[in-house]
């Protein structure tokens, strides 16, 4: 074999080899971004859940003026007249990051008979205003129904007089607007006018889900 052969079958031999560290440093570096990217996505993530029974009671405000409900910690509050059904829920960020809240679907009924797919962000009726809920911190949800025409007020008018289950999704993601997350809550009758309030399904709509 002459020099000029082993020359080059050396130049490519350490060509080779180069390649395999630099696909293998960048694979490497790739993995870390990745690692790094989930962590901070971790540090951002909300978790909605309802606050504890000795949390501090809550004044939440409506559109009109004079429209007032009071939520005292693990409940939820509702109010039903001609003009309008209010609800509102007392929850607490069990998660690392801000919640901003996004919008609400309400069902009536069993709570056993409500639907188990995930809902989508089409479903839902987006809230008017901004609602944030600090990390460990307690805020609430609300959701309104105002058009006596139509059904869902109806059905929502029904159920808070006549003290049936309330299942309320509501959806919120972090304070950059992504890793949306759905809770499922549902407002219990207590006693002659109170409502318990319990969580009983997470979806996550911008992520793999973990089930």
């Amino acid at each position: 074999m002459d020099w000029a052969t082993t020359s080059a079958l050396a130049t490519a031999g350490g060509t080779l080899a180069l390649a395999a560290a630099t696909f293998a440093s960048i694979r490497s570096a790739n993995r870390a971004a990745r690692v790094a990217e989930v962590a901070v996505m971790a540090n951002l993530r909300p978790l909605l859940m309802p606050s504890r029974l000795d949390d501090y009671r809550q004044k939440v405000g409506f559109m009109n003026p004079g429209e007032w409900l009071y939520v005292d910690g693990g409940r939820g509050a509702a109010r039903a007249n001609d003009d309008a059904v209010l609800f509102a829920g007392s929850v607490r960020n069990v998660g690392s990051g801000i919640a901003v809240l996004h919008g609400w679907r309400i069902f009536t009924g069993s709570r056993f008979e409500a639907p188990t797919t995930q809902p989508t962000a089409e479903e839902l009726t987006r809230y008017t205003r901004d609602i944030f809920v600090p990390a460990g911190d307690v805020g609430f949800w609300q959701a309104t129904f105002r058009d006596a025409t139509s059904d869902g007020f109806a059905a929502a008018r029904r159920a808070v007089q006549e003290r049936e289950d309330i299942v309320v999704d509501v959806m919120y993601g972090d304070l950059e607007g992504g890793q949306r997350t759905v809770t499922r809550f549902s407002l219990l009758p207590a006693g002659d006018d109170d409502w318990l309030l319990t969580a009983g399904r997470v979806w996550n709509i911008d992520r793999d889900d973990p089930r």
